[in-house]
């Protein structure tokens, strides 16, 4: 089963992780990233473990796995928790996390890389993809019809103990920003979130909503959505579960000179309870 609205922001999220998902490459296009946590509210202090995958279905591990090169944990107090029993696998990367503090953690694997299409010096043409240091050692300064493209990835979830607290943006990339928090959503009530892109609102950006367990429907079911003047849109959760949020915007406001398009991608886990 392929998923045409899905496989059109795919290639985005792999090309910007590709440090990665090399191993994915080939298929790009018709896989989706995610983080799963075993639990996204908790009453107490307590482990989790959480599931990262580039996968078929939405959360069934049935591809390969998702690198945890770029994790990063984001405490309640701002600072950063190491993740432990890291283990990756041939369909997915496991993770375990302690969390002791009480409030909101930010898990998320952050993206970012260079791709580019050019001739070499017989005519030949050529891809390359790789990190922004290693450009002018491994493109050919004479490179003919050289076109490069910086891509910025964010692919997250959340996880709260006891009372909620806020979610501090960082201002870098396209980012999902909260209004309503992500760990107080309900089925059958309206939900309002941002997005913002290098810490401004973002608008017309258009948004993808899927519930998981997609192996198990004839169709996909999306909920579309777009982002106002103010970035912001609202969506009413039609049933417990799951959700994959995904979003994708495109500009010229490169950090590396020869690249004249930015892509930057976003992939959240939210969960929706009864």
């Amino acid at each position: 089963m392929k998923f045409p609205v899905l496989a059109r922001a795919r290639w985005v999220h792999l090309a910007a992780g590709v440090a990665l998902l090399m191993a994915a490459a080939s298929a790009a296009q018709a896989h989706n990233v995610w983080l799963l946590p075993s639990s996204t509210v908790l009453s107490k202090a307590e482990w989790i473990t959480v599931d990262a995958a580039v996968s078929n279905d939405l959360f069934f591990f049935n591809h390969v796995p998702l690198g945890l090169d770029n994790l990063v944990v984001t405490a309640p107090d701002g600072s950063t928790l190491a993740p432990e029993n890291a283990h990756k696998g041939r369909l997915r990367s496991v993770f375990d996390l302690n969390l002791t503090q009480p409030g909101t953690y930010r898990l998320a694997v952050l993206n970012g890389g260079l791709m580019a299409t050019y001739k070499d010096k017989a005519g030949q043409p050529k891809r390359w993809r790789g990190t922004p240091d290693k450009f002018a050692a491994e493109v050919p300064a004479d490179a003919q019809d050289l076109k490069v493209t910086q891509s910025a990835g964010r692919v997250e979830t959340y996880v709260t103990v006891g009372k909620p607290s806020a979610v501090k943006a960082s201002g870098k990339g396209l980012e999902l920003v909260p209004v309503t928090h992500p760990n107080d959503l309900a089925q059958g009530e309206k939900a309002t979130f941002a997005f913002h892109v290098d810490g401004k609102p973002a608008a017309g950006v258009e948004v993808v909503v899927v519930a998981g367990s997609s192996r198990y429907r004839d169709k996909l079911g999306e909920i579309k959505a777009k982002t106002d003047a103010q970035g912001q849109f609202s969506i009413t959760w039609p049933a417990a579960g799951m959700y994959w949020v995904d979003a994708d915007v495109k500009d010229d406001k490169t950090s590396v000179p020869q690249a004249k398009e930015r892509r930057l991608s976003y992939v959240g886990t939210l969960e929706v309870l009864p």
